[in-house]
């Protein structure tokens, strides 16, 4: 019978039709996507050949030589499994190698993946990442080519051969010259792979620079090949790194021209009907180096000891109309993208800089959000205008916070009754509510990069963190609340901030591991409603023990990913039933939606429909969560790189550091001095072979019985710096008895502070 099929001139009976009426008549006549053969195959009851295939989908003879290699991508990828007579069927376990994708980080940092296209029986199996030296974490929802192998659990594990971007065969790297050509070096520790470039695919490039290629067809020696597509500068002038993480996570850089005319002919807005608050002495503060003020306060008393605050922001939705130029370019970003040396703005800088920027002293277009808040900080009421404002000074979080301390300059100094003191009244009632109802305390410290005029990097510290940042945020929350809260009350569509509550199996395991420790007070009860304040009492009662820092770390890694989406299911870690963000119109598209919706709603002039389907708003808030991760991505690669430039010279230094993951490869260790991780390969502990306690975060030497345990404070030293990579490679310090280890110089340091 199955010859009979074999020779066939129709697909076999037993195998199912690729049906018109079901599937997209647009797949038919021409190569089909990877999906719909192993959807074709995973289907069929019986393996099948390629020319059953190239029936079923109509393929032209112009495009089999395509299909045969799209059929033996897959089985290399080990997506299906060849059979006799070459034919192929759904596989059910895994291959030797096979395509990931990352699904989890756990609690030591390490990532968990499960396998693309699985067809076998049951649950896909999950598959732990061994990281190396050289391969970073990967974010949920990144694919990954990688190697398989099983466990003496009988799980498995998986080391990443290289990394598949959105766009696969595009790679960012350093071009080595040669005699018939070149070399590529590719940049992202994720692709192990190097290229040829034959001579007349280099497009001029010199030796060192820093370009964008393409992979082409054919190998020669046995590696693949590429083309330049593009020449980015040498790898030695300040603006590489930025330059290497823009290119290897494809964010765009220019706008399209249309765009840019939409922006360059905007004009300032007249009074017209808007409310008049130029009279109001509403400041901005921001960091020292912001470029593009989107928000500004005021505040006065109120009745019984209240304030009522204004929250104005730009009105961006003014300027930017929904399905133009400017807006199509706005949201394929999706954000702006900050790196130490420079800003990829979503929106041109005729507005991101100037007509969307509340610069002192000159008439803006705004959206203000009056509060009023009671003295224990409850939101009392809230209501929106359209105004025009005049900002009366542009501050930073620093001289604020000097000024309020009794240190301002003389411009400052001056603001301080009338301006500053409101302020901080209206924070420390938004303070006491926000204490009640329990947010999340996670400490996460953010680094600070400076960088001289000539683009080098000078100093990495943490970057300060005053009341006066707190005071911004506890007012945008509250902004941000009434923004959600009236959209509700006006029934419109609202891209939401979701923050889901912990995955449960997160919470058993770190419910586990509290138990170990056997620390009064250090529990999660079962059956109970999980909420922040739970977390907020463990990192309480853990401040000031050995295991304060491993605790920390644990919490924050036992929380979901907040996003965006059009259904509203609260933010967990805020504790709010609903936050909507309205405050960076500028720099967030999530934003501009919530303005045009609130102009709908409120019907000011020239608003925009406000009547999107769900399933578009859904689309678009899928879309910004994306561009936000790949923000976050390409930010966390710029400053890996201007990190392990900065301490590339310190190669063999020795550093204080905490462990800050374990894994069955090694230590993730953070530096104490500047932030930086890397990684401490297990085969640099010596002396001992060390066995992974998963349950307790730990590796233990069998021999000696030494551990390291998540949140140990260790001496490290540097082994490894890769700028081009961003990668750092650490062993631990050598003890010696003659000088003091930087963990005991930086812990006489504290006593003698104390």
């Amino acid at each position: 019978m199955h010859k009979r099929h074999a020779s066939s001139r129709d697909p076999p009976p037993s195998a199912p039709r690729y049906d018109r009426d079901q599937k997209n008549p647009t797949r038919l006549g021409r190569l089909p996507s990877r999906e719909e053969v192993l959807d074709y195959l995973a289907s069929s009851p019986i393996p099948l050949a390629r020319r059953d295939l190239t029936r079923a989908f109509r393929v032209p003879p112009s495009q089999r030589a395509a299909l045969k290699a799209l059929i033996g991508e897959i089985e290399r990828a080990g997506l299906i499994a060849g059979g006799p007579k070459r034919r192929r069927g759904a596989t059910e376990t895994l291959p030797e190698i096979g395509v990931i994708e990352i699904v989890d980080v756990d609690f030591d940092g390490e990532m968990v993946a499960r396998p693309v296209g699985w067809r076998g029986a049951g649950e896909a199996p999950s598959i732990t990442v061994v990281p190396e030296t050289r391969t970073p974490a990967l974010g949920r929802g990144e694919r990954a080519v990688a190697r398989f192998a099983r466990r003496e659990d009988g799980g498995y594990e998986a080391r990443i051969i290289r990394a598949i971007e959105g766009t696969p065969d595009r790679i960012v790297g350093i071009f080595e010259a040669g005699r018939d050509g070149g070399v590529l070096e590719p940049t992202d520790r994720k692709v192990k792979t190097t290229f040829e470039i034959p001579r007349d695919l280099t497009a001029g490039a010199l030796d060192g620079e820093i370009v964008l290629a393409e992979a082409t067809p054919g190998r020669r020696f046995g590696q693949p090949q590429a083309k330049v597509l593009e020449r980015l500068g040498h790898r030695d002038e300040p603006r590489a790194f930025s330059l290497i993480a823009i290119a290897t996570h494809g964010i765009p850089t220019a706008f399209p021209s249309a765009a840019l005319k939409i922006a360059e002919s905007a004009r300032p807005v007249q009074l017209g009907s808007r409310a008049d608050l130029r009279q109001l002495p509403l400041v901005t503060i921001d960091g020292v180096d912001a470029r593009d003020f989107d928000d500004a306060v005021w505040a006065e008393p109120w009745q019984g000891g209240g304030w009522h605050l204004l929250v104005a922001i730009a009105d961006v939705g003014w300027y930017v109309r929904a399905g133009d130029a400017l807006d199509r370019a706005a949201r394929e970003r999706g954000n702006s993208v900050y790196f130490p040396d420079r800003v990829v703005p979503m929106l041109p800088e005729a507005l991101s800089n100037e007509l969307c920027s509340l610069k002192p002293d000159v008439d803006r277009a705004c959206v203000a959000a009056h509060l009023l808040i009671d003295a224990d900080g409850n939101l009392k009421r809230h209501w929106f205008v359209r105004g025009l404002m005049r900002s009366a000074a542009r501050l930073t979080y620093d001289e604020v916070q000097a000024a309020i301390d009794g240190d301002g300059n003389e411009r400052t100094r001056a603001l301080v009754e009338p301006v500053l003191r409101p302020l901080y009244g209206a924070y420390h009632a938004l303070d006491q509510a926000r204490r009640r109802r329990g947010t999340l305390e996670l400490d996460l410290p953010e680094r600070s990069v400076s960088i001289s005029e000539a683009g080098r990097v000078t100093k990495i510290e943490p970057r300060p963190r005053y009341t006066s940042h707190k005071l911004i945020e506890e007012f945008m929350i509250a902004a941000n609340v009434a923004a959600a809260e009236t959209l509700e009350k006006l029934r419109l569509p609202c891209v939401y901030r979701v923050h889901d509550s912990p995955d449960p199996a997160k919470l058993e395991a770190l419910r586990d591991f509290l138990s170990e420790l056997d620390l009064p007070g250090l529990t999660l009860a079962k059956g109970q409603v999980i909420r922040p304040r739970h977390f907020n009492q463990i990192l309480a009662r853990a401040a000031g023990t050995p295991q304060a820092t491993m605790i920390g770390t644990l919490v924050l890694r036992s929380q979901a990913q907040a996003v965006y989406s059009p259904d509203n299911i609260g933010h967990f870690g805020l504790a709010l039933r609903s936050y909507a963000h309205f405050t960076s119109p500028i720099r967030r598209y999530s934003d501009l939606l919530v303005h045009r919706a609130l102009i709908a709603g409120h019907r000011w002039e020239d608003a925009d429909r406000a009547d999107w389907p769900h399933d578009e708003l859904l689309a678009t808030a899928e879309h910004i969560s994306m561009t936000e991760r790949r923000a976050a991505a390409a930010e966390r690669g710029a400053l890996d790189r201007y990190t392990a430039a900065y301490l590339a010279e310190r190669v063999g230094a020795a550093f204080a550091a905490r462990v800050n993951g374990v894994t069955r490869a090694g230590l993730f260790v953070t530096l104490d001095e500047t932030g930086a991780d890397g990684l401490i390969p297990i085969s640099m502990l010596g002396g001992d072979f060390y066995r992974f306690d998963e349950k307790r975060h730990r590796l233990v030497g069998r021999r000696t019985n030494k551990t390291f345990t998540l949140g140990d404070a260790i001496d490290v030293e540097l082994a490894e710096a890769d700028a081009v990579t961003g990668s750092l490679a650490f062993t631990p310090a050598p003890v010696t008895s003659t000088a003091p280890t930087p963990t005991a110089r930086a812990g006489a340091r504290r006593r003698r502070r104390h």
